[in-house]
């Protein structure tokens, strides 16, 4: 996504996990020495578009004046979503791609139809218990959609399906469900639905003791919704319908008219958003507003609906915070004096900053991600030379102590955790060769017991290895490196390694944690390294990691980092520029075009999912979605100064007369994180000026937004497409 979730533990809004155990030297030890590769064969889809004619767009310049200095955008005119002419181009565009990756469609469906049978059609999560009932979700065979479903009392008990997607899904081509949240007697639900992939949403409601959906509907929501405690009233956002910003809150009573419902709060600065939620002691809801340097939170009784919001703190530039409760006391993490963030208490009566105590304290070498609040403990999530812990604090005052993990690599983060009065956390891990997987932990005993590790159909670990690595900048700071590959298709070093895909994403703050990736196992299993760039932008080596250094004036160094961390992986015989991949999506889309064009000799090729690459049109542009809530990630460029440095790397901007690797794109038409417009005009002005006969595909989904295809296996064609891209380029057969 392009702008940051407004709270960190919505987004708990990547491929590969690090570990500082496993070196370089001892990681090529293990490589399977095999025979030199012959030269691969010419691509498929370059002797398929050698013999084609590209679409071309109308080149109508158009004048975009600041501080003096005019830019001509030829294509400013694809903005316009509702011309025919427009259409036509992007499905022209559409048209061009089947034809040029027509030899590869055998490919295709190989893969579609493998990564497909890695997942199991029948699969459940593990269950919590809330209140008097179990809760999970359920997949059943040939279908794309989930049940949410619930059992009361055991898990012998018969099962009540509070919603079955599949059934709300008919008959449309796109459908996602929202906000999915049940009464505290748990006799009503409350969910949001998108059939379109805008992100607004449709909220419902469920009398779960009769089966019934009832008569209120609230239409263009955000999904975003609480209950309060008396059974009756919902909260929920709305977002501004051009701008998207999530900008006011509403009460509804359930069976009265959803028009006339209260506007409890409108955050009247456009660079804020607003979000709702519930403290884990289900005693308050509270409003967080936020933008990227700043925070505000609202508490309301949740017995009182009607109540007063209470102001925790008052919002100040720098100070970024988020409330929870427990017992009598709310937790509040926060910047304030903390560039790492640190813990503090409050009692629940004047939990204003005046009366904060400190639970945690900020450390210069670890970053604290989260906090889970239990009764006799606390939980928090901590980031140390990339790596995530989780740190158990107990309430008695005893030693604080770590949960520990078999692998050196691997990823570990806080799962459902319901019941306050537990002694039992829940949490998912999973590393770079095991699969997901959820655990409970009894933290008096320190026992652990598996709950579930997703199944691989056909998967072996042990034909895998992962590795990490510190990679040199080139202003001498240590960006890490994170690897995996099958070690019976690893090449050694003197062959310039293997054909080798880098990912990495750098902004808002938002770490590329790693997860196990089953559909990534196609390209391994035909010899691709994998690696993420772990380059700033991010936090995994705290906040200095991001702020100030990969953001706003210091931008450049999330590019630079990818670039240094590529020469570094040619240089260490990893691969080679011609057998050097990259991908990334949406800000991570904004670095694939910058790297695109500092270092076109480096890639063999590029993947530009929803990419954000027309930087300073859309900056300047506050009616754009999200504009003004990004101006403290990017800059403003009504400054001069924000200006010239925006417009020194936005790639559109940059497009020159030059030989360019090749690069497939991809958008959607309804997206509204990033707008169709701009990859569609960057790929018109790369067919003008490009030299060279490289390939630029196009791939516009004309009924999907931001996230791509909805549904459980579908998505898969679009992974399937750039995976068929990569392999093509990397002569596969």
């Amino acid at each position: 996504m392009r702008a940051k979730t407004f709270l960190w533990s919505w987004i708990a809004a990547a491929l590969l996990c690090p570990s500082a155990a496993i070196l370089h030297a001892q990681a090529a030890a293990t490589m399977a020495p095999s025979a030199p590769a012959a030269a691969p064969p010419a691509a498929a889809a370059a002797a398929a578009a050698s013999k084609l004619t590209p679409p071309v767009a109308a080149a109508r310049p158009h004048n975009l004046e600041s501080h003096g200095k005019v830019r001509v955008d030829e294509y400013y005119w694809l903005k316009e979503r509702d011309n025919p002419e427009v259409v036509d181009y992007l499905k022209a565009e559409n048209a061009y791609l089947d034809q040029v990756m027509k030899p590869t469609e055998a490919l295709q469906k190989t893969l579609f139809d493998e990564i497909v049978a890695r997942i199991p059609q029948e699969d459940a999560s593990p269950p919590y218990r809330d209140g008097d009932y179990w809760y999970y979700s359920r997949f059943v065979s040939g279908k794309e959609y989930q049940l949410r479903c619930r059992k009361k009392g055991t898990l012998d008990a018969p099962e009540e399906v509070i919603v079955d997607e599949n059934e709300l899904a008919k008959g449309h081509n796109f459908f996602q469900l929202r906000g999915l949240q049940v009464s505290r007697s748990g006799r009503y639900a409350v969910f949001g639905t998108d059939t379109v992939g805008r992100r607004f949403y449709t909220l419902r409601f469920k009398d779960l003791s009769t089966g019934r959906l009832l008569p209120d509907v609230i239409a263009d929501a955000t999904g975003n919704v609480q209950w309060a405690n008396d059974e009756r009233t919902v909260f929920y956002t709305r977002q501004d319908p051009e701008t998207l910003r999530w900008d006011r809150v509403f009460r509804h009573v359930l069976g009265s008219d959803a028009t006339k419902d209260a506007l409890v709060y409108r955050e009247a600065d456009d660079t804020y958003s607003a979000f709702l939620y519930r403290t884990k002691s289900r005693r308050y809801l509270v409003l967080h507003a936020a933008q990227t340097l700043a925070s505000e939170d609202r508490v309301l009784d949740a017995d009182h609906p009607e109540g007063e919001w209470k102001l925790v703190e008052p919002r100040r530039r720098g100070h970024e915070y988020s409330v929870d409760h427990i017992g009598d006391r709310f937790y509040i993490r926060t910047n304030d004096g903390a560039p790492n963030f640190r813990l503090m208490s409050a009692p629940d009566a004047t939990p204003d900053r005046a009366h904060w105590q400190e639970v945690v304290p900020n450390r210069a070498d670890v970053f604290l991600d989260n906090v889970e609040l239990l009764k006799g403990y606390l939980v928090v999530v901590e980031r140390e030379d990339g790596h995530l812990h989780l740190r158990v604090l107990p309430a008695d005052g005893t030693a604080p102590w770590q949960i520990d993990f078999a692998e050196p690599t691997y990823v570990a983060d806080l799962d459902v955790n319901v019941d306050p009065d537990s002694s039992v956390l829940r949490y998912s891990y999973q590393s770079l060769i095991t699969p997901a997987s959820i655990y409970d932990i009894d933290l008096r005993t320190r026992q652990k017991t598996l709950l579930k590790q997703d199944k691989v159909a056909g998967y072996d670990p042990s034909l895998y290895r992962s590795a990490w690595l510190w990679a040199p900048a080139r202003d001498g700071a240590q960006v890490p490196v994170s690897l995996v590959w099958r070690i019976d298709r690893k090449r050694p070093p003197e062959e310039q390694g293997n054909p080798l895909l880098l990912y990495g994403y750098g902004s808002y703050g938002v770490s590329t944690d790693p997860s196990f990736n089953s559909s990534g196992l196609s390209l391994l299993d035909r010899g691709f390294v994998m690696a993420i760039a772990h380059i700033r932008g991010g936090q995994e080596l705290g906040r200095a990691w991001y702020e100030p250094h990969g953001k706003l004036l210091e931008k450049k160094n999330t590019f630079n980092d990818f670039i240094d961390v590529a020469d570094y992986l040619v240089k260490s015989g990893w691969t080679s520029p011609d057998k050097l991949f990259a991908r990334g999506g949406s800000a991570g889309g904004l670095l694939m075009g910058a790297v695109f064009d500092m270092r076109p000799d480096l890639w063999k090729g590029i993947v530009a999912q929803v990419p954000f690459v027309d930087v300073v049109t859309t900056m300047l542009d506050s009616s754009i979605p999200l504009t003004t809530g990004e101006f403290d990630e990017w800059g403003n460029p009504s400054d001069p100064t924000y200006y010239d440095y925006m417009l020194s790397y936005s790639p559109y901007d940059n497009v020159e007369a030059k030989a360019y690797p090749n690069l497939l794109v991809t958008t959607g038409l309804v997206d509204s994180q990033v707008q169709y417009w701009e990859p569609a005009k960057w790929v018109a002005r790369l067919r003008a000026k490009k030299q060279g006969d490289s390939l630029v595909l196009l791939h516009t989904n004309m009924e999907a937004g931001h996230g791509g295809v909805s549904g459980r296996f579908q998505r898969y064609h679009e992974t399937a497409l750039w995976q068929a891209f990569v392999l093509d380029l990397a002569g596969a057969k």
